[in-house]
């Protein structure tokens, strides 16, 4: 992408580079237990490296509130990290100061440090501007790799893009060229896949999303709300009935702006939520006072298999259902391999993200058939409510 300066632009043999990637990584009993973050900055890291760079990792870890806790150190990650590349890994204590200065010299060319947590320093967060400098100092060249961190306004996602000659690493620069291609500059027609619990958590993604897409189709806890909206019983169904105005104002907008909205047509519903809970399927048009809709139905999942065969693009967020307790993944897994399917022979360009979502393609079995599938929460539903994500910005302006 022309707006942006790539690893293409720039020779980094003997030079410093400060590259901020996303290592919050889950973690449990010390170890980790999803990986993909690490393994979409390998490519970055890997070339930095083999280009004789002094490669300088920076990430943030959790929420320790500008203090250090012990607890969200970035130490056990090095080892992670060293483990995925197949090369050492140096440690610094600490972002800015001795520690990191240190640890920088004793690099040698091609090698790597990752220093400490960036946000145990207040300073971090409040986008600070001598805090800024004081890790400017650091290197040469800044490179971010880490979209899922661009909405944050933060010393290591945005300032240092002005103080340093920026740069977009390997991940980020798939990525935006992936979201450019899915509503930017999509082939029609466009089809968008949001579910989730709540409309209310959504209202900006939907209003950006009716003047971009051809096709909307809710699903998950959101569409009982529209459901609810157009006069139907959605009985003890997770719905925000004081968001039915909202809804309907919604619908009306899209019948102006030429985008159809898709609900299902029939629904999994049971009198309890839990694991191999008694289910049937009826119509939307027939749940009863007593029972919940977990589901789409096998019609609607099929339907939304039609549509997305007659559409070129495809974004998700938000799964169909509540796929995490069987049997009411069948509506989302059923849509997510036909996607993949379509995208398989060609037919789709489909770009997923959010952490249900990941969760959901994954559990279906078809996470790594999508086109793209975003490692970002925040920053890929900000993208999609058509917000500017000052990490990005930064990097379109970097002198």
């Amino acid at each position: 992408m022309a707006r942006f300066r790539t690893l293409d632009n720039v020779d980094v043999a003997g030079k410093v580079v400060l590259v901020r990637v996303d290592l919050n990584v889950p973690m449990k009993d010390g170890r980790i237990t999803d990986d993909l973050r690490i393994s979409r900055i390998l490519p970055t890291l890997h070339e930095l490296s083999r280009k004789d760079a002094k490669v300088v990792v920076l990430s943030h870890f959790g929420r320790p509130d500008g203090k250090v806790v012990p607890e969200m150190s970035l130490k056990p990650v090095a080892a992670a990290l060293a483990t995925a590349l197949g090369s050492s890994v140096a440690f610094a204590d600490d972002c800015v100061g001795d520690a990191a200065k240190d640890a920088i010299a004793k690099l040698r060319k091609g090698g790597i440090v990752l220093l400490e947590n960036t946000r145990f320093h207040k300073a971090e967060e409040k986008n600070d501007s001598a805090f800024a400098r004081m890790m400017a100092e650091l290197g040469d060249i800044y490179v971010n790799d880490a979209f899922s961190c661009a909405h944050r306004a933060h010393v290591s996602t945005e300032a240092l893009a002005h103080l340093l000659p920026a740069y977009a690493g390997r991940n980020m620069e798939v990525e935006l060229k992936h979201l450019e291609a899915a509503l930017v500059a999509p082939e029609r027609p466009v089809a968008a896949v949001i579910g989730g619990a709540k409309v209310s958590t959504k209202l900006e993604l939907l209003g950006n999303l009716l003047s971009k897409v051809d096709k909307l189709i809710i699903g998950g806890g959101m569409a009982n709300t529209f459901l609810f909206a157009q006069g139907r019983e959605v009985g003890k169904s997770l719905c925000e009935k004081n968001m039915a105005d909202t809804a309907r104002d919604i619908l009306r907008d899209a019948v102006v702006r030429g985008c159809a909205v898709i609900l299902p047509d029939d629904v999994v519903v049971a009198r309890e939520f839990k694991a191999g809970a008694a289910s049937k399927v009826v119509s939307a048009e027939r749940v009863a006072a007593d029972q919940m809709i977990l589901d789409i139905g096998p019609v609607a999942a099929s339907r939304l298999g039609t549509i997305l065969a007659d559409c070129r693009t495809l974004v998700w967020n938000g799964p169909l259902g509540a796929f995490e307790t069987a049997p009411f993944d069948a509506g989302t897994v059923m849509v997510a391999r036909t996607a993949a399917a379509l995208t398989a022979s060609g037919r789709l360009l489909s770009v997923a993200g959010g952490g249900d979502t990941v969760a959901a393609l994954r559990h279906a079995g078809v996470a790594e058939e999508f086109s793209y599938v975003s490692t970002a929460g925040g920053a890929f539903l900000e993208w999609l409510e058509g917000k500017e994500l000052p990490g990005v910005a930064a990097l379109k302006t970097a002198d």
